[in-house]
């Protein structure tokens, strides 16, 4: 069976995924831009496991920009289903055709009629790219993000295997579908569930937890370079606080980007008791985490 050609190497070096990744606003550190140099290097696809918030689905936007491809991007869901992962056919767009053949040339059911008719309703015309079917199709340089794989069914898992296997498809009606260009892939996990042995095998792995404290802030003043250092520190020891508590959702790294923005809109200076009670629904979504955070933080 045809094997899929492989690009050459995006990354010349651990330094320049360094460099472009943080070109791009994503500011990796030492383990996150080797993995990245050698799934890219390698082949692989790579697969990111990690709370959510950490940063997973912003790395494969981040390599996107940074390598100047496509993102094509699969979201898992429970009841996700090859006909939404890989493709399906346009049924009410046959069912039209097979609607003018039968008015204008008989009833199609036997002969040659029939024939054609099947022939034209099983081509390409008929047949609706899905993103999986879509990434391996593609010629140009291409991301393909399998987000929050974890989601998915384990029967999800087993079309994976296939299609990241070979990269190649087939489709009954059409043949086998073998990349030109194999994309580089990024499957993410929450760890909701373990994913199947089968599955990590064909994976590197990078495990991503949240930022210390040195780098969160420099992530802070990355994307906010308007905001002062004393108030970014200030943000940063808080949003700390905030995830040792036993929280609903802990802010995620984009709610800190939210929180300082909305205290540069507002002229906050400081980040003291009334201004954390003002704007504490950016960065904690439910009730009785807002309840708790404010007892722990002695905000009333």
């Amino acid at each position: 069976m045809p094997r899929p050609i492989t690009q050459p190497a995006q990354f010349a070096s651990v330094a320049d995924v360094t460099a472009r990744l943080s070109a791009a606003g994503y500011l990796p550190d030492e383990q996150i831009a080797t993995t990245v140099f050698l799934a890219d290097r390698l082949g692989k696809p790579l697969l990111v496991e990690g709370p959510a918030g950490v940063g997973k689905t912003e790395l494969a936007k981040a390599l996107a920009t940074a390598t100047g491809s496509e993102l094509i991007r699969l979201q898992c869901y429970e009841g996700l289903d090859e006909a939404r992962a890989l493709y399906e056919w346009n049924y009410k767009k046959q069912l039209l055709r097979i609607q003018a053949a039968q008015s204008g040339s008989g009833t199609p059911g036997d002969g040659a009629d029939w024939d054609s008719v099947h022939d034209d309703i099983f081509s390409e015309e008929f047949l609706m790219s899905r993103p999986l079917l879509t990434a391996i199709r593609r010629s140009e340089p291409t991301v393909l993000l399998i987000d929050e794989t974890d989601k998915a069914d384990v029967e999800v898992e087993g079309l994976l295997l296939e299609v990241l296997s070979d990269f190649q498809v087939t489709i009954p009606e059409l043949g086998t579908i073998a990349a030109t260009r194999r994309p580089l892939v990024l499957l993410t996990s929450n760890a909701t569930r373990e994913l199947s042995e089968a599955l990590k095998r064909r994976c590197l792995y990078l495990a991503l937890d949240y930022p210390s404290a040195e780098r969160e802030r420099e992530i802070v003043l990355s994307r906010v370079p308007e905001l002062a250092p004393a108030l970014a520190d200030q943000l940063v020891r808080t949003i700390r606080a905030l995830r040792a508590l036993e929280l609903k959702k802990s802010p995620s790294i984009s709610e800190t980007l939210d929180w300082a923005e909305t205290l540069l809109a507002l002229g906050f200076d400081t980040l003291d008791s009334s201004a954390v009670r003002a704007t504490l629904g950016v960065v904690l979504k439910h009730t009785s985490d807002q309840t708790r955070a404010a007892a722990e933080l002695r905000l009333n």
